[in-house]
């Protein structure tokens, strides 16, 4: 797909039917991976899939992010929802599904605010309105998950700016994170050789991991907005994972028409740790808002 920008992106269609769903992935600066199966574990809905992966990422263009003119055109929430919308444009999509996991699931919350007119339905899939609350929640859970030394070791690294990609006993303490909290299946289907994570966009947004917000993300609040999604909502959770349950439960009284649903044993790619509860729930969804049977 080339963009009005004259940068190209990377789409792919899954699925044939007349309910559409637009995914977005996470990271920043990941990419479309984990939406591959949703067109099989929907068909029987009838759902076309479309996927994407954002400008920066791996199947798509990637800007010469060292330039501050385009760092500063490029790595902005304003870009990244437009681009939404333009994707969105070009697709021909209207009155649709969208979904978004974690920084997706960002989005997702600012699009139905600016651009609700177009959806059916909204899924935010692991993440928050207010980022606060989830570093309080990820750096407990590091205090509970590791040795003290371990935490210690850890915060002086972050305190002194070091090269964390680099420092490979850092990395040990965040692959046990990883795997109890963000990929509790450890799939090797997903697995590369290469980190395909994009570092500048993911850099600029988060920081160096998931459990260290240093960038963008870190003055994200949008919760004084969420009464303007008016769209049906589902929010769903992993029940082992990075995003404070607690501030889902805040979400789900704010957002009008909303439902709350966790997955049991699912971390924060719960999609991929426990399938059958992940589609159970969302298909649910689907049926109840084609039906008119949607409540909160």
């Amino acid at each position: 797909m080339t963009l009005d920008n004259g940068y190209h992106l990377w789409e792919h269609t899954e699925g044939e039917g007349d309910i559409k769903l637009l995914c977005l992935h996470g990271g920043p600066g990941g990419s479309h991976e984990y939406w591959e199966n949703f067109g099989d574990e929907l068909s029987n809905l009838g759902v076309q899939v479309f996927m994407y992966d954002q400008l920066g990422s791996w199947y798509s263009d990637q800007p010469d992010y060292s330039d501050p003119a385009i760092a500063a055109k490029y790595l902005t929430y304003d870009y990244f929802l437009d681009e939404v919308e333009e994707v969105r444009t070009k697709l021909g999509l209207d009155n649709f599904y969208l979904i978004g996991q974690s920084w997706g699931g960002a989005l997702v919350q600012m699009y139905a605010v600016k651009y609700g007119q177009h959806l059916k339905g909204a899924i935010i899939s692991s993440m928050v309105d207010e980022i606060g609350e989830y570093v309080d929640h990820v750096n407990k859970l590091r205090e509970e998950t590791l040795p003290r030394e371990a935490v210690a070791y850890m915060k002086h690294a972050e305190d002194n700016h070091e090269d964390l990609d680099k420092d490979a006993k850092y990395q040990s303490y965040v692959d046990i994170l990883n795997k109890d909290y963000v990929d509790r299946r450890q799939p090797p289907k997903i697995s590369h050789l290469v980190d395909i994570t994009s570092k500048p966009v993911y850099n600029a947004f988060q920081g160096d991991n998931e459990f260290v917000v240093t960038g963008k993300l870190k003055e994200w609040n949008f919760r004084d907005q969420l009464h303007k999604i008016t769209v049906p909502t589902l929010l769903t959770f992993g029940e082992h994972e990075t995003m404070p349950l607690e501030t889902a439960k805040k979400m789900n009284k704010l957002i009008p028409h909303s439902r709350l649903v966790t997955t049991p044993n699912g971390g924060h790619h719960h999609m991929i740790d426990n399938p059958p509860v992940y589609f159970d729930h969302l298909e649910q969804f689907i049926k109840d808002v084609e039906s008119g049977n949607f409540n909160d």
